[in-house]
C-alpha cells in the first residue's frame, strides 16, 4: 500500500479541489513516488489523510482512471499502472516523440538484412520489382517494456550500421544523410497479434495491437522509407486534433 506523498490544498484556489489532488497525485505518479504498480490508500483513508470529503477524492481518482494512469481492481484496490503513451500524428519518429516527453527510449535491433524488394514495398517506395532494399525490424521499449515492433523497408542505396540504428532513431539516421522528410502517407489500423509478436511485446496470445502503415518522401518527392509497425493496445495511442471546416 502506497501513501500520497504530502502536499497543500489551497483552498482560496479558484481550481477545484479534486483537480489538486488528481494533479498532486499524477505528479507523484510521474516522479516515481508513486511507482507503477503501487497500491493508493482506499478513498475513507486518503479522504481523511487530505482533509477532503470522500466525493472529492472519489472524482480526483476518477480524473486520472479516465487518463489511464490509475485502475481500480476488484479485490485489489486502485493500482498505479504504466501509463499510456500519446502520439500526436505528425511527420516524425517514434524515438523523437518518446525522447522529446522526457522519456529515453531504447532500441533493440532484431535484423538488418538486404533483399530483393517484394512487389507491394517496391510499389510503395517507387522501385523496380526485385530491386534491392534494406530490411529493419526493431523493438523499441521505453521505462523498461517493450511498446512497438516496428520493419521499415529503405532503398538499397542507403547503408545503415546496426550501432546507428541501436543508439538513435532511423528519422534522425536519414537527416545525417541528408534526406529531408516532408510528407507521409499513412495509414492506422489494429489487428490481433502473432504468436512471436505476443512474446515480444509481452502480451498475451492474440492480444489487440495498433498498426501504422507510413511511406515517406524527401523535400524532391522521392520516397525514402516505408514502415510497417504494430504498437501495444495496451500501452499506446494515437492523437489527433479535429478541425471543423
Amino acid at each position: 500500500m502506497a501513501a500520497v506523498p504530502t502536499f497543500d490544498i489551497d483552498r482560496s484556489s479558484p481550481i477545484p479541489l479534486y483537480f489538486q489532488l488528481a494533479q498532486a497525485l499524477e505528479a507523484a505518479i510521474a516522479n516515481g513516488s508513486l511507482p507503477t504498480g503501487s497500491r493508493l490508500e482506499n478513498e475513507i483513508l486518503l479522504a481523511q489523510r487530505c482533509g477532503l470529503s470522500r466525493p472529492t477524492v472519489r472524482q480526483a481518482v476518477q480524473a486520472l482512471v479516465d487518463k489511464g494512469l490509475l485502475v481500480r481492481k476488484r479485490g485489489v484496490g486502485t493500482q498505479v499502472i504504466q501509463p499510456h503513451v500519446r502520439r500526436s500524428v505528425d511527420l516524425t519518429s517514434l524515438y523523437d516523440d518518446l525522447a522529446l516527453s522526457g522519456e529515453a527510449p531504447t532500441t533493440r535491433v532484431l535484423s538488418l538484412d538486404r533483399i530483393p524488394a517484394p512487389a507491394d514495398v517496391a510499389a510503395e517506395l517507387g522501385l523496380a520489382a526485385d530491386e534491392e532494399i534494406v530490411v529493419l525490424r526493431r523493438l523499441r521499449s521505453t521505462r523498461g517494456e517493450p511498446l512497438a515492433l516496428m520493419t521499415n523497408y529503405l532503398p538499397g542505396r542507403l547503408e545503415p550500421w546496426l550501432d546507428e540504428l541501436a543508439d538513435r532513431g532511423l528519422y534522425q539516421y536519414l537527416r545525417g544523410q541528408g534526406l529531408h522528410l516532408r510528407v507521409a502517407h499513412q495509414r492506422i489500423g489494429a489487428r490481433l497479434a502473432r504468436a512471436d509478436e505476443a512474446k515480444l511485446l509481452q502480451e498475451p496470445p492474440r492480444s489487440a495491437l495498433l498498426t501504422m502503415q507510413r511511406t515517406a518522401y524527401d523535400d524532391k518527392g522521392v520516397a525514402v522509407e516505408h514502415g510497417r509497425h504494430a504498437y501495444r493496445a495496451s500501452r499506446y495511442d494515437f492523437e489527433t486534433t479535429l478541425v471543423g471546416r
